[in-house]
């Protein structure tokens, strides 16, 4: 993947520098708060942890000078997310499955899905793929973080998860292969990054969120709320995807990556908020209001995501940031 066009005079200055070699430099300034710069800002360097930048030096990841441009951004992010996520009520330790169902239960949010699986026309179920691909072709890297900072139940349980996510060992079987083919079918480009440029800033928060609980140690529990309800609101969603892309054309390697969830997070959705939530809980009792929390910020981004795209195709517009999406173009 290369940089993307800057979004603001932070971007501006960030790509500047990272197209050098590493160096200390002081942190542009954060002044003027603008959605697009921000998070497109803490995408890069976050995405110094994952694939990188073909122009970017890997010496990067690690430069204290961009860490602290990082932690900066970080708490712009975290700020937004406390103004917009109100931190749900802890309760017991042993009751978190039953207040994770709760959550998802009283989530409200416009019908993305159901519109995809009726009306939606091929132009726009290819954007909402372009959206979905800049988390789908990493997936699962960023809850996998999680990993060594768990022990016991909770440990093997998302060790399981994470099992399948990858295939079980098999490439052609991986998540992010399976969708790299959804992304062949539709005729994009299903090269890593490749549509960065087209994704507005709350797509970028969606995959941000992820990075951010899952690069912080202090952040394991809402990145296993987050994971959990990733998993229990997983099923129904992608069945309707699948029969949207079925009723547009859509043959069985193209839908074989909705068909996969449909089924496997049916099975995960029990590990997730079980094993691995309540295994954590019972574990350390003190992150039980982090998993709430976690899951809090995934169902409220996943809402804000819907109501934008609804919007633009409500309004007759794109949901991108381009006024159209040529076939196969980045």
């Amino acid at each position: 993947m290369r940089l993307p066009a800057p979004r603001g005079p932070v971007t501006t200055v960030l790509f500047e520098r990272l197209t050098r070699p590493p160096h200390p430099f002081d942190p542009p300034s954060l002044g003027v708060e603008d959605d697009e710069d921000l998070q497109l800002a803490l995408f890069t360097c976050y995405e110094l942890h994952y694939q990188g930048f073909e122009e970017v030096d890997d010496a990067w990841e690690w430069e204290p000078s961009l860490l602290a441009v990082r932690r900066t951004l970080e708490r712009r992010f975290e700020k937004w997310l406390a103004r917009a996520v109100p931190p749900p009520t802890a309760g017991e330790p042993e009751r978190v499955c039953r207040a994770l169902t709760d959550l998802v239960a009283e989530a409200e949010g416009p019908p993305l899905a159901a519109f995809l699986e009726r009306k939606a026309g091929p132009d726009q179920f290819r954007e909402f793929v372009v959206h979905r691909s800049i988390y789908h072709l990493k997936e699962a890297d960023p809850h996998t973080w999680a990993l060594p900072r768990l022990c016991g139940r909770a440990k093997a349980a998302l060790a399981e998860i994470q099992a399948d996510e990858y295939g079980g060992g098999r490439r052609e079987r991986m998540h992010s292969e399976l969708f790299r083919a959804t992304m062949r079918g539709l005729d994009l480009d299903d090269s890593y990054g490749a549509y960065l440029d087209r994704v507005p800033a709350i797509t970028l928060a969606t995959v941000n969120l992820m990075s951010l609980f899952g690069l912080h140690r202090a952040r394991r529990g809402a990145l296993l709320g987050h994971l959990a309800v990733f998993e229990m609101t997983s099923s129904l969603p992608n069945l309707r995807y699948g029969r949207g892309l079925r009723r547009l054309g859509g043959d069985a390697t193209a839908c074989r990556f909705y068909d996969e969830h449909v089924l496997a997070d049916a099975v995960h959705e029990q590990i997730a908020a079980h094993d691995m939530c309540g295994g954590l809980a019972a574990t350390e009792p003190a992150l039980t209001g982090d998993i709430l929390y976690g899951a809090a910020c995934a169902l409220t981004l996943d809402r804000l995501f819907a109501e934008h795209v609804l919007d633009r195709w409500t309004r007759g517009t794109t949901s991108l940031r381009e006024a159209s999406l040529a076939v196969g173009s980045p």
